[in-house]
């Protein structure tokens, strides 16, 4: 289901995605707040439409003003232990990387996915994109269902 919201202007694109981060200390006092600060932290979404008629208004933390949207949820990829890949299980990633020049870097702590929580595997995509892992963990490469609560 998605959600109206107002998000920086540079990213006010139909099917942007972004991690919501939570707020800023420059949102204190600001009188679009109940707008802007209805997202869950830490989930990604993605602009699914712009309110075309909607004016760009002015924000501490945006230089180009915020827009209306419209966001829901969206998938992430992550790689996940292979053993525990499986199309409707849910699963935990196996664990921070140090690696971050690894071209998977971005699937073992992907950006809107908690590396404690359990995310429920909504496709398997296949291997992931590095030769080895320098941890030697026997990953493969999968989606995460979106958070539909958040």
């Amino acid at each position: 289901m998605s959600k109206v919201t107002l998000i920086g202007a540079r990213l006010a694109d139909p099917d942007q995605e972004f991690v919501y981060e939570g707020e800023a200390s420059a949102c204190d006092g600001c009188p679009y707040r109940s707008q802007c600060l209805n997202l869950t932290a830490g989930v990604k979404y993605r602009v699914t439409d712009v309110r075309q008629n909607a004016q760009t208004l002015d924000c501490a933390v945006h230089d180009e003003g915020v827009r209306a949207v419209e966001v829901e949820p969206a998938a992430v990829r992550a790689n996940v232990p292979s053993r525990q890949a499986y199309a409707g299980s849910k699963v935990e990633l196996a664990g921070p990387c140090p690696h971050t020049d690894c071209p998977s870097h971005q699937f073992c702590e992907p950006d809107g996915a908690s590396l404690t929580e359990e995310h429920r595997i909504a496709e398997v995509v296949g291997d992931p994109p590095h030769d080895y892992c320098h941890l030697d963990r026997d990953l493969t490469l999968v989606e995460f269902a979106p958070d539909e609560d958040a």
